[in-house]
């Protein structure tokens, strides 16, 4: 063992460091869930975090509120109202998600509370069960809805600093939370300009320097052959070599054209498959709602990759395939392709129906340069998501450092 650590019942940790029983440095609470047959109860101004809220949590603070109570609602339930800095924890469905509160809040029997004492700083407290959260979706019981019962959170031990070695570490992991929460925005904000910049170059409403007259409007029947995929069941889809695309990745892995491959077949599976070419575009064939069928994506590169069954295949001349991959999944062909949609516990929509859909389109030498300006933004959004990828492992990483004690600040 290291000089100047010590093993204890939560592992090694400094000389220096305690291992407390949380009940003993904070005052723990839960909460409970007014009556909705009384709507007196109900859209007051006291704000009541419950299962809805999971979204707003694991974000260091927690703000607003999905549904508000009042102060009959709490006083003819067993909801408490909590102070500002309480740190809440899901021990329900979203288990494990935590936050703290910026203002007096209630919360729902579905969390645990923790009023901090003198001992233990709040934002201290908040790292640590971010780091336990693995730990906490572990130990969850139930089939349905996994939970953790009562007496767990009574029993619950930590290892605890020196209060200005807490503050310090909090301190650093929200400086590392405050840049992802820097790059959350930057993102958001390119992600809006993207989609204005679709809208305006995609219309035809913006055009580009040194670009004038009238766009065709043009069927997709009338811009090439359509094609079907084949063959590629689940179980073959990691059976080899070859990239190939699913169906249903088109759906969940790719945006507007393909940029990598999750499914490798076999040459014995390929056999069964569709070959792609250069500037193909492939639309999903199938879906859960109309609202997503027929998402189409671009290839646009030149080697070989297959397409399995329930993919339907455009295979155009004379156009930019990457500006049909922009143009073919924006809200107006979108809603084309809803209205052909067939079916309702799964809709399909085939290439009869595709053939159909109308869009406008520019020369070609202005295709292809709306495709570039949206290109370049997307690897602009590109790079900043693998920074954010790299800030997020960054602050894992301080997290196991520094709320263990192997690395320490003072």
């Amino acid at each position: 063992m290291k000089p100047g650590y010590k093993q204890t019942e939560v592992g090694v940790i400094p000389e220096e460091w305690d291992v407390v029983l949380l009940d003993k440095v904070a005052k723990r609470g839960s909460g409970h869930t007014p009556d909705k047959k009384h709507p007196e109860y109900w859209n007051g101004d006291i704000k009541w975090i419950s299962l809805a809220d999971s979204d707003a949590l694991d974000d260091l603070y927690i703000s607003e509120t999905y549904a508000k109570i009042t102060p009959l609602g709490l006083a003819n339930s067993s909801a408490v109202l909590h102070p500002t800095g309480t740190v809440v924890l899901s021990r329900d469905a979203g288990i494990g998600k935590s936050a703290i509160m910026s203002t007096a809040m209630a919360v729902s029997q579905h969390f645990m509370a923790w009023r901090c004492g003198p001992q233990l700083d709040n934002k201290f407290l908040y790292y640590w069960l971010q780091r336990e959260k693995p730990e906490f979706e572990r130990i969850g019981n139930g089939s349905t809805i996994k939970t953790i019962g009562l007496p767990y959170f009574r029993d619950l031990k930590f290892p605890m600093p020196p209060p200005p070695e807490q503050r310090a570490i909090a301190e650093a992991l929200s400086d590392v939370d405050g840049l992802l929460g820097g790059l959350d925005r930057l993102i958001a904000k390119k992600r809006d300009l993207k989609q204005a910049a679709m809208q305006q170059l995609l219309t035809g409403e913006t055009r580009l320097p040194g670009f004038h007259g009238e766009w065709a409007v043009k069927r997709l029947g009338d811009l090439g052959a359509f094609l079907k995929g084949s063959g590629v069941k689940k179980d073959e889809s990691q059976s080899g070599p070859l990239p190939c695309i699913r169906y249903g990745e088109i759906y969940t892995r790719h945006n507007d054209c393909i940029k990598e491959f999750h499914s490798f077949i076999s040459s014995e599976v390929a056999a069964t498959a569709r070959l792609l070419r250069k500037g193909d575009l492939l639309f999903a064939g199938s879906g859960e709602t109309k609202e997503e069928i027929g998402k189409c994506v671009a290839f646009v590169d030149d080697f070989e990759a297959y397409a399995g069954g329930d993919v339907v295949i455009l295979r155009p001349q004379g156009v930019d395939s990457l500006f049909l991959g922009f143009s073919l999944n924006t809200p107006s062909i979108n809603r084309q392709k809803a209205s052909r949609g067939q079916g309702d516990a799964v809709v399909h929509i085939g290439s009869s129906a595709l053939a159909d859909i109308t869009l406008s389109l520019p020369p070609l030498p202005e295709q292809t340069a709306i495709a570039e300006v949206l290109t370049e933004m997307d690897a602009e959004l590109a790079v900043l998501e693998q920074r954010r990828e790299k800030t997020l492992a960054l602050k894992q990483a301080m997290m196991q450092e520094l709320l263990s004690g192997r690395t320490r600040l003072v």
